[in-house]
């Protein structure tokens, strides 16, 4: 007995510790921060953190629940190219408020993994689940042998303090910079990513990869409205496509007064740059609320008389989505009748995608 229990101190003491530090040493990790990521506007200035979306130039700029809300990494991906059959991957959280009442913790705060195939689509692989502030977990583990390319689209809803990828040791691991001339999207909490179930599941993470183009998601949720302060960060942006899909934060005399000179600061400093204005989608419960079938009907009442001002002052490459359909027409496309869910992220895509492609050819 004497015997066994000196065993046991001298395995718990020794070896066992011994032994997680090996397995530690066989992880080489990979820092984020030192090739970058997709998503971070005007990326070469200061920034307050790394992962923030906005530079640090414009706290005091935009209102203060824009900078906060700016704080989280939605829209933000990182690629890498590797040939590990098993990643890992370590990050801290800004925020211990994992989840939101109408949004699970893997939208609001998990990191998730795509990669290409064969064929070179990019196809889901998995997500971290998060049950705490700080993670570090095999990501996924028993992948097919091969070099291939991987997408990690960061939360959406909660910000990111550092993040590594993990690879064993001797693994293949090539890391692939931002690339430049991103499409640009300015809009309210489902831009932000209200209520996608995965931060890739966004419909601005679905056509970043159906047209294999880098994003910007500035969706600020409440708070898309049109801002001056913020056009005067979008104008300093070499973007492909400008899309404006403010109109679920806005009222029609908003829409009024705020579009137009919107657009016309865009066009100052990018005069072919395309924009597209987006309409407000349809809460899928407006069939049966009549006040707030009138509020939408209302709002792109307003946002087609400022696209028709816009035309006949001939401001050029202009592109318009109308809002009726975005969710679908059977109820259907919402989580909470406001805000999408996958359905509806995949529907607002597949209605997005085409005008998208028409702009980006004449670009």
């Amino acid at each position: 007995m004497l015997v066994r229990c000196v065993l046991s101190f001298v395995l718990a003491t020794f070896l066992v510790p011994l032994c997680s530090e090996a397995r530690a040493a066989e992880i080489t990790w990979h820092d984020v921060s030192e090739w970058g990521a997709e998503g971070r506007v005007l990326p070469d200035e200061d920034r307050a953190r790394w992962f923030d979306r906005l530079p640090a130039s414009a706290e005091g700029s935009v209102t203060k629940n824009v900078w906060n809300l700016s704080r989280h990494s939605s829209g933000m991906m990182v690629r890498f190219s590797t040939d590990a059959t098993t990643i890992r991957v370590h990050y801290k959280l800004l925020s211990a408020s994992l989840a939101l009442p109408h949004m699970p913790a893997t939208g609001v705060s998990g990191v998730d993994l795509y990669a290409r195939d064969s064929e070179g689509t990019w196809r889901w692989v998995q997500v971290v689940k998060p049950g705490k502030q700080e993670m570090n977990q095999v990501l996924v583990s028993g992948l097919a042998e091969g070099f291939r390319e991987y997408a990690v689209y960061l939360p959406l809803y909660n910000g990111v303090e550092f993040l590594q990828i993990g690879v064993p040791e001797g693994a293949r691991f090539e890391t692939h910079a931002p690339r430049e001339k991103p499409i640009v999207f300015y809009g309210t909490s489902i831009t932000h990513g209200a209520c996608a179930s995965r931060p890739g599941m966004v419909h601005t993470g679905i056509l970043g990869r159906r047209l294999d183009r880098p994003v910007v998601n500035l969706g600020f949720s409440g708070n898309g409205r049109m801002d001056a302060e913020v056009g005067d960060i979008l104008k300093r942006v070499d973007a492909s496509v400008f899309v404006i899909d403010c109109l679920p934060n806005m009222q029609p005399g908003d829409v009024a007064q705020r579009c137009v000179p919107l657009v016309q600061q865009l066009r100052e400093a990018h005069p072919e740059t395309p924009i597209v204005l987006v309409e407000d989608r349809r809460n899928t419960n407006d069939w049966i609320l009549p006040a707030r079938q009138k509020h939408h009907t209302a709002n792109h009442a307003a946002l087609r008389n400022a696209y028709q001002q816009l035309q006949d002052l001939k401001v050029p490459n202009l592109y318009y989505i109308p809002g009726d359909g975005l969710y679908g027409t059977d109820s259907e496309g919402a989580t909470d009748g406001s805000h999408a869910s996958d359905l509806g992220f995949m529907r607002q895509a597949e209605i997005f995608e085409p005008v998208l492609r028409k702009a980006l050819a004449a670009e």
